[in-house]
């Protein structure tokens, strides 16, 4: 295949992404959308969620024609691979959007979508174990970084980037193929997932970007030349998204939680903490990417020894430390505040039940039963269901009107 029609392919899916990814928002940002029924999400929010399909469309289309008139014939069977692989993960996905599916379904989809790009591309037995777990790994690491508005998208053109620029300096332009037009369906995608979001790359566009790029990487390090560190360079790649699952998973573990259920945690989440604007936390993360992306590369290109890449990964590592010290979860409450409020309510049913014996209870309405302990006791009445008038006091004990009693009858 030939930079010009991976030239062709790339505009092609440019434009089609643009143009689905448009009509996309034009129905998702539609007044008057009604919510549906049972407490569900909002019609226009589920829109939102899936708009990574646009480009999982642009850019499967753009592929897919390419290979059709035969753009690749002398790597058909992998590249075909790739395209298929990658859109069974997307189709995952996209079911995930509309309804969670469990972790183990999904971790055996995408093991099964692996093999059949290894097998596909004719990889031995034990490099076809090393890659499929390869790319089930990186794949999960990218669609992490879905956690802010712009930033996959910004990683995944930086990275895309770099494995196209790596395929065509290893002499294998059919592998550049699906990155080529991965970078131009990212690019035409970025302006509506950027901050404020009007459309999200969700499950199926995260989990396609990053099998597309993981793949390619497994691939286009199998195909490299033997002089070339192939096996040091095209890791090199995936610096941040490790990096971030990395510290997801310490972090998590630190404060005892399942590293499973997903908080705000993530890069972007600790830059927000420390007062960095979304737009400026994608921004940040893509140049921390394009550093390891553009040293894998040279080291790639044989520019650069492979010892270089030792500074990236120190400065990664830092990065992370440095990340850790931010605070990600609130903290705990104490004992004092969970028992405060039950001492108050009791102490103000005391008060209650003190107040409501010293008032004598007023007269209730006909038929009224009978006053609550506490309340007093109720009014005497008449067969009529009239209050009696109790006599006046006479101001003389009980003994001596009786005696007067007597004395008068």
């Amino acid at each position: 295949m030939n930079v010009l029609g991976i030239i062709a392919s790339g505009v092609a899916a440019l434009f089609i992404t643009v143009a689905l990814a448009k009509s996309a928002r034009r129905v998702a940002l539609r007044p008057h959308v009604p919510n549906e029924p049972g407490g569900r999400a909002p019609r226009a929010e589920a829109l939102r969620r899936t708009g990574g399909a646009t480009v999982v469309l642009g850019v499967g289309t753009a592929t897919g024609v390419a290979l059709w008139l035969g753009a690749a014939d002398d790597a058909a069977g992998s590249v075909g691979g790739l395209l298929a692989g990658a859109g069974i993960v997307a189709a995952l996905g996209l079911v995930h959007d509309l309804k969670p599916l469990r972790t183990a379904l999904r971790l055996g989809v995408q093991i099964a979508a692996a093999t059949l790009v290894v097998c596909l591309a004719g990889l031995p037995p034990a490099a076809g174990v090393l890659a499929a777990l390869w790319i089930v790994l990186v794949t999960n690491a990218f669609a992490l970084l879905d956690h802010a508005d712009g930033l996959l998208t910004a990683v995944g053109l930086v990275t895309a980037a770099g494995l196209l620029t790596c395929a065509l300096v290893g002499g294998a332009p059919a592998l550049a193929l699906l990155p080529a037009t991965l970078v131009a369906g990212l690019a035409g995608f970025l302006l509506h997932t950027w901050h404020p979001a009007r459309l999200r790359l969700g499950a199926a566009g995260a989990q396609f970007t990053g099998f597309a790029m993981a793949a390619s990487g497994a691939l286009i390090q199998a195909a490299a030349p033997s002089g070339r560190a192939a096996w040091a360079a095209l890791p090199a790649l995936a610096t941040v998204a490790l990096a971030d699952s990395a510290l997801v998973l310490i972090s998590r573990r630190r404060a005892a939680r399942s590293p499973l259920r997903d908080t705000d945690d993530h890069i972007a989440h600790r830059l927000r903490r420390v007062r960095v604007t979304v737009p400026g936390a994608a921004v940040l993360t893509a140049l921390w990417a394009a550093v390891p992306v553009a040293t894998g590369t040279l080291v790639y290109a044989d520019l650069l020894h492979p010892a270089w890449l030792l500074l990236p990964l120190a400065g990664t590592a830092a990065a992370v430390f440095a990340l850790l010290r931010i605070p990600a979860y609130a903290p705990p409450r104490t004992g004092s505040s969970r028992t405060t409020p039950s001492r108050t309510a009791a102490a103000r049913r005391t008060q209650t039940s003190g107040v409501g014996a010293a008032i004598p209870a007023a007269a209730s309405a006909p038929g009224a039963k009978a006053a609550a302990p506490g309340q007093g006791a109720p009014a005497a009445r008449t067969a009529a269901g009239h209050p009696t008038v109790p006599p006046p006091p006479t101001g003389r004990p009980a003994a001596e009107a009786a005696a007067a009693a007597a004395e008068r009858g």
